[in-house]
């Protein structure tokens, strides 16, 4: 029988103007960016969340701290490359990726491919595995007042 796993995470960054966004590894045009030590890819911490989940091993704060000059401005895509070599060495591999962004702008239709692909690779597995999906909140609360951007990721790990 397969040893299977289950993990969710969740992740919300402030927006603010003049910076960079970055969701899913790609980079989303738009005039606000996400105010975080790394790159602010919030799609990925909550990934990375969620992968560390399934196996008990903490959160993205745990391994990469906010505190670290390590990990000031890092690009998350090295944060998760580093989360799955992790979980290959516990002898698991991603079975399937399901994330879901809560932002009110810019539209992420567009980019949903770019970044299923993205993450696909780097967890080095088929892109059908990988599931992004993009809502609003119908212009309610902090994401619908454009003040930031919320994200659920669930994950299942197979040995």
């Amino acid at each position: 029988m397969e040893d299977i796993r289950v993990g969710n995470g969740y992740d919300v960054h402030v927006l603010q103007e003049g910076l960079d966004m970055y969701l899913g590894g790609v980079k989303i045009e738009g005039s606000q960016g996400f105010v975080a030590h790394s790159d602010g890819d919030v799609a990925i911490h909550a990934l990375c969340d969620a992968l560390l989940g399934a196996l008990a091993l903490g959160d993205i704060g745990k391994h990469f701290p906010d505190s670290s000059d390590e990990f000031k401005g890092i690009d998350s895509k090295k944060l998760l490359s580093r989360v799955c070599a992790l979980i290959q060495e516990k002898g698991y591999r991603v079975g399937n990726a399901d994330i879901t962004i809560a932002l009110q702008a810019p539209k992420l239709a567009p980019y949903i491919l770019a970044m299923r692909s993205t993450l696909a690779a780097i967890m080095e597995i088929e892109t059908d595995r990988v599931s992004v999906k993009a809502t609003t909140t119908e212009k309610l609360g902090f994401v619908g007042r454009k003040e930031g951007c919320q994200v659920w990721a669930t994950v299942l790990l197979v040995r």
